[in-house]
Parts: C-alpha cells; structure tokens; sequence
C-alpha cells in the first residue's frame, strides 16, 4: 500500500469505534493506523493529531 500524499486533512477518514464500556478504538484508512483509549474525544484527537504529524512530515520532505 503506498502512503497518501496529501496535506488535506479532510482527506484522511478518522473512523471511530466503541468496543466496549471504556475501550475505544479509532482509526485512519489511509493511514493504516489505529490508536486505542478509553474515551471517544481521547482517541478523536490522538488520531487528527497523527493525522496532523503525517501530514507535516510530507511538508518537510518536500522541502
């Protein structure tokens, strides 16, 4: 699978998933990557934040 290279984040799905009581996943199809915690807003943000790392390191290679 080769990597996105676009630095839109509207392009990257954040795809969020309850588990259980106090266990949520979330997760980026483009990506590949899932990130797991305890509360829905938790992983929310952990996800755009990855989202948002990706995207300034295509920036900086780019340079």
């Amino acid at each position: 699978m080769n990597k996105p290279t676009s630095t839109d984040p509207n392009d990257y799905e954040v795809l969020i998933r309850r588990r259980d009581e106090a266990d949520y996943a979330s997760y980026c199809p483009q990506l590949a990557h899932m990130i797991k915690g305890q509360a829905h807003e938790e992983v929310e943000e952990a996800m755009k934040a990855y989202v948002l790392a990706y995207i300034e390191s295509i920036k900086l290679a780019a340079v």
